[in-house]
């Protein structure tokens, strides 16, 4: 029976050991050199349109090679209210003025439009698999930005989505973020990706 308990334990603490690899880690909002503060509210972005940002957050997936936009999007709340995220609506502007919506990470894995189906010439049909599609992977809905209230002193951090490319001069803007207490919206944020 000890044998048994001690071949549980190892197992138990391998299975931790692996999702600690999972884990991510965002950077700390002081280090970013993307944000922006105001009355009281700390907000930083990242694009993560590199390799080894993406490897960091994502693993083998680089969402960015299908067309999707990571930004790892944290906010800190310093002042003395709680503050209602539910409303908030967050948009990339180009250099040029073009706003695009962030995508729910839920509609993420459809950037990629469905494929022809492959005939077979064959009366009898043959088993074909097709390839799964590697924007449905799980990191993409569980490291989205989910939070719908912050306490004062508290952070949140995750990812919102855009189907485009970056392009220098762009930028995130950031509006709907209320006082919790009285529904007074807060001025909006717009912080440069540069």
């Amino acid at each position: 029976m000890p044998i048994l308990a001690l071949a549980a334990s190892i197992t138990g603490t391998w299975a931790v050991d692996k999702d600690k690899d999972k884990r991510f880690t965002p950077p700390e909002i002081d280090s970013v050199e993307t944000k922006q503060t105001a009355t009281g509210v700390t907000i930083a972005v990242v694009p993560y349109n590199s390799d080894s940002l993406a490897k960091n957050a994502f693993g083998k997936l680089n969402p960015y090679e299908h067309g999707v936009l990571p930004v790892l999007l944290m906010i800190r709340n310093s002042s003395k209210e709680t503050l209602q995220l539910q409303n908030m609506r967050v948009e990339y502007i180009d250099k040029s003025r073009e706003r695009i919506d962030a995508v729910p990470a839920g509609e993420v894995k459809y950037a990629r439009g469905p494929k022809r189906p492959s005939m077979t010439p064959s009366p009898i049909p043959g088993l074909k698999l097709g390839k799964k599609n590697p924007l449905g992977a799980e990191e993409i809905e569980g490291r989205a930005f989910g939070a719908k209230m912050l306490p004062p002193g508290e952070s949140a951090h995750g990812f919102v989505y855009f189907f485009t490319g970056h392009r220098t001069g762009s930028r995130i803007y950031l509006t709907g973020i209320q006082q919790a207490a009285t529904g007074k919206e807060l001025f909006y944020f717009d912080v440069p990706l540069d």
